[in-house]
């Protein structure tokens, strides 16, 4: 919280430099003195929240830094003593958010380099992912302080170009892994009824599809309700556009042609794709600025601030499914998961015995467990535990560590997955954004933002219509 507090202190000359850094430091020393309680994170899902977590408190300060406000609530806390200047340059405005979000996003390319071709957390690398937090905050501070150093020109280029084009990608990467999860999820329900006949799981995919299908129809109707009236033609089109293709989509889905080639296909997913979109076209609609007197809750002072923590809810919770998601699926660069175990008798010709003497009683006893593993026996972690208690991965303190075997997510796709969505950040907050503002500003309220939206709605759509007929149009690429 020192470091958090002190940030715009950080490029203050003389005292308020002096000031900044003592308060950083020791923000930096106290998590620093937490982590070395804790140790190396041994837990990978940890890793991930603490990464999460420095977004969030990265993306907070870019927000505050839109305006003045939150300068000159710190330059009144001390009394207007200290007058905040930034190396004789603004400390707020669309410059400074992507300053910061440059920053962060260098730290995450460093470390995205630095980590390249990590496999598990025996390599000695692997330290720098789950470790070393203390030094990471103190080289993330500099990096935001540093920025302030660099012309104007220089983010200015990059916001209008290369964060643009970045923040396009995070979003289409988004709405992949979404189209993604939409088929696991439906496929995991069918595989889990016909492996037990579940009841159970026949309920919860039944009542699931039918419980977002609803929300769909009923946000559908609270749209037109209140954000489609006389005059608001960009929203009418928006709202029934949307409503149009999820009829359209759930239609294809469980089309007779579809589902020969496709028989996993069907109503499950187009509810979750369906209802995902509507919800895009909702926040689009209820973001909007109130020219045209089609947003009512701008004029709702309670509810606009409640949508607006909703949106930011939201958004950081889809920004860190993302990276998640994007990490552990191991796109472009796949991690060695601990958890892909090859199958014995794979082969032609094999009969999944073990056949040869192995090399020494560890590998026996790896080999045996290896043929109950496959014959279920026993469940596939059971390989991981043998090779943490060879490997003696306890911490001291009953820790274990997951990746020991194998890294659960590609540690370098991580970090990029992470530069992205800081120019997603960056972009959000500064397109068309209000130069005039002094107060609070507001998160996504412009056009360019409701737009971007309503366009990955459609694209969401056009993906999700893609992977189903992609099987009909190429069924020798899609055979099995």
């Amino acid at each position: 919280m020192g470091a958090l507090l002190s940030l715009p202190l950080l490029a203050v000359p003389s005292l308020g430099t002096l000031m900044s850094f003592g308060a950083s430091c020791c923000g930096a020393a106290a998590c620093s003195a937490i982590c070395n309680q804790c140790g190396i994170f041994k837990s990978s899902m940890a890793t991930r929240i603490a990464y999460a977590l420095l977004l969030l408190i990265n993306s907070i300060i870019s927000w505050l830094m839109l305006t003045p406000w939150a300068l000159k609530k710190l330059e009144h806390l001390t009394l207007d003593y200290v007058n905040i200047s930034c190396h004789g340059k603004q400390c707020y405005g669309y410059v400074a958010v992507q300053r910061v979000n440059w920053a962060l996003g260098l730290f995450h390319l460093i470390l995205s380099i630095l980590l390249l071709g990590v496999k598990s957390s025996r390599d000695g690398r692997a330290a720098l992912q789950n470790g070393y937090w203390g030094p990471k905050l103190i080289v993330w501070l500099a990096f935001i302080v540093l920025t302030f150093f660099i012309p104007e020109t220089f983010f200015q280029i990059w916001g209008q170009y290369i964060a643009l084009a970045g923040a396009m990608l995070f979003v289409l990467l988004g709405l992949i892994l979404l189209v993604d999860l939409a088929h696991t999820w439906a496929e995991y329900c069918l595989e889990k009824i016909e492996e037990h006949d579940s009841r159970a799981w026949r309920v919860l995919l039944i009542g699931s599809t039918l419980g977002m299908f609803t929300a769909s129809f009923a946000m559908t109707i609270l749209m037109y309700i209140f954000f489609a009236q006389s005059g608001c033609a960009m929203n009418q089109a928006a709202i029934t556009v949307n409503l149009i293709v999820l009829l359209i989509i759930t239609a294809v889905s469980v089309h007779p042609t579809v589902q020969e080639y496709n028989p996993k296909a069907g109503l499950a997913q187009a509810a979750m794709v369906s209802v995902y979109c509507t919800y895009l076209t909702m926040s689009a609609v209820s973001m909007e600025p109130d020219h045209q007197h089609c947003n009512p809750l701008v004029r709702a002072r309670g509810t606009r601030t409640a949508s607006i923590i909703l949106g930011a809810i939201v958004t950081m919770l889809t920004i860190a499914y993302t990276t998640t998601r994007a990490a552990t699926q191991g796109i472009a660069l796949n991690g060695n998961s601990s958890h892909a175990y090859s199958k014995l008798g794979d082969e032609e010709g094999e009969h999944g015995l073990v056949d040869q003497q192995p090399g020494s009683r560890r590998e026996m006893r790896a080999e045996a467990l290896r043929a109950a593993v496959e014959a279920g026996s026993l469940p596939a972690n059971a390989l991981d535990d043998s090779d943490d208690n060879d490997d003696d991965s306890d911490d001291g303190r009953g820790g274990k560590d997951d990746e020991r075997g194998g890294t659960q997510y590609n540690y370098a796709l991580f970090h990029v997955i992470f530069l992205l969505a800081t120019t997603w950040v960056a972009t959000l907050l500064t397109q068309n954004m209000d130069f005039e503002a002094t107060g609070v500003a507001d998160v996504g309220r412009t056009y360019w933002a409701s737009w971007v939206k309503i366009v990955s709605s459609w694209v969401c759509y056009a993906i999700y219509s893609w992977s189903l007929l992609a099987p009909v149009v190429m069924p020798g690429r899609f055979g099995n």
